[in-house]
């Protein structure tokens, strides 16, 4: 049995493994990434990227390659509707514009990728920057000690094992996770209230889309009711079955019952609503509609993310998108632990501030899971539906690791109204540094950056005496007005603050502190609330 060291080890080497491999390599961690599969699949999997995720990207450095890759792929913009069929008429527009409206809240757009499009440029910027993989490597289990893990791997094919030792494990390895089930950690919710189908399909279906820019359309008819997605010449795509004929009855949600070459294409068919248009079936896949959070997301050094810590259905993109962000608001802080800038409790907000996002994203996915392909099951309790942007972009920490200036527990809010709000996203405004047009958003990163008004110079002193009290922590400071110019003039109000005022920002952009105006004792406030927010003494 071979032995190594790193780090963090990462089991699972999906999206969200993957994800959380580049967010280490940005922050100088090295991980060890254990896959099971040893190719990923080369079936055209779609997936819908929100905001949130993009700015990530875009702080990671892949953002334009990203772009470029989904502009490859698919006709950028678009609609969200519902029809009878592709042939058939409009029965609804759940999203009238993919991204009306986005540029007065980010500098990123929405936009759709293939997961085989899109995981090899997240392994690249993860192996350009340290990250090991071992492919076609399982996990077969793991100890717990004072210092780190100890994880035995087996390979799926020889059964040959390799014995790893990392100072923490991230469980990002599915809905069916063994990290999870080695812990003995339950999942609460629904549980499975859908057998679905994806199938994986060409067809020259462009004549019945032309004129029409349609990014996902969900299909209500008598035979089916679930969503197709196509690629950018309109030939290839597939098609997520969720009920099957009269959804009143209980056999409706048992969409995987009949897998035969023959009810996979007269499905299709049914979807197109084009009896001429030649079909051939590329694949199937089996999945389950299923609706659960982790009690816990962390047990001692082991932390689970994405679908290990949240499964969802995929209605509205919600689940590669917040175990991408778990993956991130993990990462910095895991960072800082291991470099001894931060106290092991900042680890334990990973759980308070993810885990409820988690539990509001899964139930929002389970919103449009009920009313745009199963009302069905309306006669259930379901939340009401929260504005894209609040989900996306919107959502609220509390944790020891935000200092509140109020005792507000909401979990979401419309991000054009959170004004700098502790907990809240940074907004974002274009401002300008050495003559070059920048996001906000392009701050923040590695550092705690601080944010002052045109009349806050001396909070660069505040900074710099709070960065030397608090060793191997990194503060950037700027000044809006001199260091950055703001022509536009929304910095103060976007960010709450008087022109003397200050905004602390975390390095994953989310505001932790805020003094409003320029009050004495700048240097003994910015270390006390420092101190505070990384779980740190001195």
């Amino acid at each position: 049995m071979s032995n190594e060291e790193g780090p963090v080890l990462i089991v699972g080497g999906g999206l969200v493994g993957l994800s959380a491999a580049m967010f280490l390599a940005q922050n100088g961690v090295g991980s060890i990434v254990a896959e099971r599969l040893r190719n990923t699949s080369a079936l055209p999997r779609a997936a819908y990227f929100h905001l949130r995720t993009l700015e990530l990207f875009r702080s990671a450095g892949i953002e334009k390659q990203v772009q470029h890759q989904s502009e490859r792929e698919f006709t950028p913009e678009g609609a969200i509707v519902a029809l009878e069929s592709l042939a058939g008429k409009q029965i609804a527009a759940f999203v009238p514009s993919l991204n009306e409206g986005v540029e007065a809240l980010s500098p990123c757009r929405r936009l759709f990728i293939t997961q085989p499009g899109l995981e090899p440029i997240l392994r690249a910027r993860a192996e350009a920057a340290g990250a090991r993989f071992l492919d076609g490597w399982e996990l077969a289990g793991f100890t717990q000690d004072r210092d780190g893990i100890t994880a035995t791997v087996k390979d799926g094919g020889s059964g040959a094992e390799r014995r790893l030792r990392a100072r923490y494990l991230i469980g990002a390895d599915g809905a069916r996770s063994r990290t999870r089930e080695l812990l003995g950690i339950p999942v609460d919710g629904r549980g499975t209230f859908s057998n679905s189908l994806t199938i994986y399909f060409r067809a020259d279906v462009a004549r019945l889309m032309a004129g029409r820019n349609l990014s996902v359309m969900y299909i209500i008819n008598p035979t089916l009711s679930g969503f197709v997605r196509l690629d950018k010449e309109n030939r290839r795509g597939f098609l997520a079955v969720n009920t099957v004929g009269d959804p009143s009855k209980p056999e409706a949600g048992n969409a995987a019952a009949d897998t035969s070459e023959k009810r996979v294409l007269e499905l299709v068919r049914s979807a197109i609503g084009a009896p001429d248009i030649a079909v051939e079936i590329e694949g199937v896949a089996r999945w389950r509609a299923v609706s659960d959070v982790a009690r816990r997301y962390r047990d001692g050094r082991v932390f689970l993310a994405g679908d290990a810590a949240h499964v969802m259905p995929p209605t509205g993109g919600f689940g590669g998108n917040t175990g991408i962000h778990d993956a991130h608001n993990l990462a910095w802080k895991l960072a800082l632990v291991l470099r001894g800038a931060a106290g092991q409790e900042l680890l334990s907000t990973y759980e308070e501030e993810r885990r409820p996002v988690g539990k509001l994203t899964v139930e929002q996915a389970y919103t449009r899971y009920v009313t745009r392909t199963a009302p069905h099951l309306g006669a259930q309790d379901f939340e009401p539906q929260a504005a894209e942007s609040n989900i996306e972009l919107g959502y609220l920490y509390h944790s020891p690791a935000i200092l509140p200036e109020d005792a507000a527990s909401a979990l979401h809010e419309d991000p054009s109204q959170s004004l700098g709000r502790p907990g809240s996203r940074a907004p974002h405004l274009w401002l300008e540094r050495a003559g070059r047009r920048i996001s906000t958003l392009d701050l923040f990163g590695r550092s705690f950056v601080l944010l002052a008004g045109p009349r806050g110079d001396a909070w660069r002193g505040a900074s710099r005496e709070a960065a030397g009290a608090l060793a191997g922590l990194d503060l950037d400071a700027y000044v809006v007005g001199s260091d950055l110019l703001d022509s536009a003039e929304c910095f103060m109000p976007a960010y709450g603050l008087s022109a003397s005022g200050a905004a602390l920002v975390r390095p994953d952009g989310f505001v932790a502190w805020r003094s409003r105006d320029g009050a004495a004792n700048r240097a003994e406030r910015l270390t006390r609330a420092l101190l505070q927010i990384v779980s740190r003494t001195a």
